[in-house]
């Protein structure tokens, strides 16, 4: 067999269907080894199909699936799953109840005598900080701990590759942050490639080195790093993934596009196109007067507190687009009394065009 030069995950020209339905279509990725890779889209579009068929728990249909220098998937050719030295990390952790927590762990290493195994078990309950709890129960655990029980036992055969499949999406907000922290640490101390899906792009840019967005046709519409994927989307679709948009739509005139915060560069369109703009709410700044020459005036509508930042509802007050609504975010608590003329900035590393057919 045809060996690769990077150790890894490599999928190429994987399609896949369900009955009449196309999920996948022509997707090609690799996942080197001390890398993770984060599949980014809504649900159903295919980003669990996609790990499944890597794991082959799904058939490959088309294409070849390639972990490290040995092919588990292509044509007449498909390894079952506890050959291939994958770790799997499913959304509901899919622990044994009736199994302890070492029992839980060793449950993957029936190939090594039971001393070793145990040995082995122990040791990545260490590493998780859960070697204390190995006699309990999983209904014994919080959500957080089974977590990383089930991370112990994904790990623990030492595979090549590691998938997880929406792994933090049954945690609370608080914990969700901590757990997935300990987890990244722990992957990237293993060396191993891990591919992982999710549906949350905070999620994607926090434990990502690369992502690869997913779209509703089956086919990655855009990969990169976490930053090229959030400065510069591809677009509109990818865009509008990481969070709420403000949309303006103006016509390309004399090279100009002709918005409520005034006029803007036309960018890869035609005379007389129609041009979407997006800004991100975090993309319009507001001032009082003081040094806003430039800006336009608004009225603030609304003030929501969301933490560390809120959202202000505000509507442009003089002008053609008078009375259009925006969404903005600002840091910390925006105060409604506050008094004197409003004005609002456009930051331009927030604001995308895409010129409509």
């Amino acid at each position: 067999m045809e060996t690769s030069a990077i150790q890894g995950l490599h999928m190429v020209g994987v399609y896949h269907s369900y009955g009449s339905t196309p999920v996948l279509n022509n997707i090609s990725l690799t996942v080197p080894a001390g890398e993770l890779v984060c599949l980014l889209g809504p649900s159903g579009c295919g980003k669990t199909t996609l790990l499944r068929v890597a794991a082959g728990l799904e058939r490959l249909q088309a294409g070849s699936v390639t972990i490290d220098e040995t092919v588990v998937a292509e044509a007449n050719l498909q390894l079952p799953p506890e050959d291939r030295r994958i770790g799997f990390m499913f959304q509901d952790y899919a622990l044994f109840p009736h199994l302890s927590v070492l029992e839980n762990v060793m449950f993957g290493l029936f190939r090594r005598d039971k001393a070793a195994a145990h040995t082995r078990a122990m040791d990545v309950l260490g590493q998780v900080g859960m070697a204390r709890f190995a006699d309990q129960h999983p209904h014994m655990l919080s959500g957080g701990q089974q977590q990383r029980v089930a991370l112990a036992r994904a790990l623990a055969p030492e595979p090549r590759l590691v998938l997880l499949d929406e792994p933090f999406s049954g945690l609370d907000t608080d914990m969700r942050g901590r757990i997935r922290e300990e987890t990244l640490s722990v992957l990237k101390q293993t060396n191993v490639a891990t591919l992982m899906v999710t549906h949350d792009p905070e999620e994607a840019m926090f434990m990502a080195d690369r992502i690869k967005v997913l779209g509703e046709n089956g086919r990655i519409l855009q990969a990169g790093r976490p930053a090229d994927i959030y400065y510069r989307p591809a677009s509109e679709y990818v865009a509008r993934l990481f969070g709420p948009m403000n949309m303006i739509d103006a016509v390309v005139t004399q090279g100009k596009l002709a918005s409520s915060f005034g006029i803007m560069a036309a960018k890869r369109a035609a005379e007389g196109q129609v041009v979407r703009v997006l800004i991100r709410p975090e993309g319009l700044i507001l001032s009082n007067g003081a040094g806003a020459e430039g800006g336009t005036p608004v009225d603030v509508l609304s003030a929501h507190l969301l933490g560390d930042s809120s959202m202000v509802r505000i509507q442009v007050r003089e002008g053609a687009n008078r009375g259009e609504e925006f969404q903005v975010r600002i840091a910390g608590a925006f105060d409604l009394t506050e008094k004197g003329q409003i004005w609002a900035h456009v930051d331009p590393r927030h604001v995308f065009q895409y010129p409509q057919d």
